[in-house]
């Protein structure tokens, strides 16, 4: 039976009652690693910006900007639970594609379904493709996942390496990782993703795939670490 995929999620909650309940939720489903607390959907942004994140728990009513103006704001929102104590909020929370809603005081019983629900998304969201279609050098080229070694932005290019070639393709590492399948590649520095079959080892902040040693930026470490040992 394959290992069930861990999800690193984060807490988007100004109640720090909230917090703490959520937070002791999560720690008691091994499919789940916390990844940071937030305040207000401000600091989520910004962390976001520097760890890969599955799945949110976002409160909607908050000061500055609500959960769902934080998700409609974000080009590619990823999974969120909605956590309120305001139920006229479910119908526009599923109007933004929303997991769930839970509402406080929310039980683990509750939660544990919604997390359930999380991880059937995850998995039939990863399984929907197994390669992807690039343009390079003027033609259409279909990189089955399974052959990609990693990526490394280069300016407005990304640069896809396989075992047997190199293609420069126009376009963002935030739009490919998109389309990626999580639960095969990580990100390991802000220039490079790799494939997670194709780590051999790691050593100090480098990590070897065979032939090829890339960097590990800190910033990126314990997301990918986590994600590698799922």
């Amino acid at each position: 039976m394959p290992k069930t995929k861990t999800l690193n999620c984060i807490i988007v909650d100004d109640e720090p009652l909230s917090q703490d309940v959520i937070r002791d939720f999560i720690e008691a489903c091994p499919e789940l690693n916390l990844s940071g607390i937030c305040n207000d959907a401000l600091e989520a942004g910004q962390l976001l910006k520097h760890k890969e994140i599955d799945l949110l728990f976002l409160d909607i009513n908050m000061p500055k900007l609500s959960g769902i103006g934080f998700v409609k704001s974000l080009k590619e929102p990823p999974l969120f639970i909605l956590v309120t104590a305001y139920p006229e909020f479910a119908l526009e929370g599923f109007e933004v594609d929303a997991v769930d809603y839970l509402l406080k005081p929310v039980s683990f019983e509750r939660f544990r379904v919604a997390v359930n629900r999380a991880l059937e998304r995850f998995s039939s969201r990863d399984e929907i493709m197994q390669h992807l279609m690039v343009r390079a050098s003027k033609k259409d080229y279909r990189l089955n996942f399974d052959e990609i070694m990693y990526l490394e932005a280069q300016g407005d290019y990304v640069r896809f390496v396989t075992e047997t070639q190199s293609l420069m393709v126009h376009g963002t590492m935030k739009d490919f990782i998109a389309k990626l399948p999580e639960s095969k590649f990580g990100r390991i520095h802000k220039s490079y993703v790799v494939s997670l079959a194709k780590v051999v080892y790691l050593e100090g902040n480098q990590i070897n795939l065979g032939d090829v040693k890339l960097p590990l930026s800190l910033s990126f470490k314990d997301a990918f670490l986590s994600k590698l040992n799922a």
